[in-house]
């Protein structure tokens, strides 16, 4: 997160500002992920799938079409299906 804003000309005193709100917040996150998930295993797997879906919207929606832009040729779509496969397998081996 800091190296795209440091290298977008933003200012070192305002990226450490915005990494450590960054952090406050994630640490929010985790306390309130903690106190939910004692709650039973099914709002575990409903929350897990959320991040799930939101990661998967995340990489269709923004970084294959960046990754596009960067990269003529075949490699990102083969990297793509192949990290694909990847995590299928951990998934299938692991379930």
């Amino acid at each position: 997160m800091a190296v795209p804003m440091k290298n977008g000309g933003m200012k070192p005193w305002k990226v450490m500002i915005y990494v450590i709100l960054s952090g406050i917040a994630t640490g929010f996150g985790a306390l309130i992920g903690a106190m939910i998930g004692k709650v039973s295993i099914q709002v575990i797997a409903m929350c897990l799938a959320f991040a799930a879906g939101a990661m998967l919207y995340i990489v269709s929606g923004e970084l294959i079409p960046e990754s596009n832009k960067l990269y003529q040729g075949r490699i990102t779509a083969i990297g793509n299906i192949a990290g694909f496969l990847i995590g299928l397998f951990a998934m299938v081996v692991n379930g």
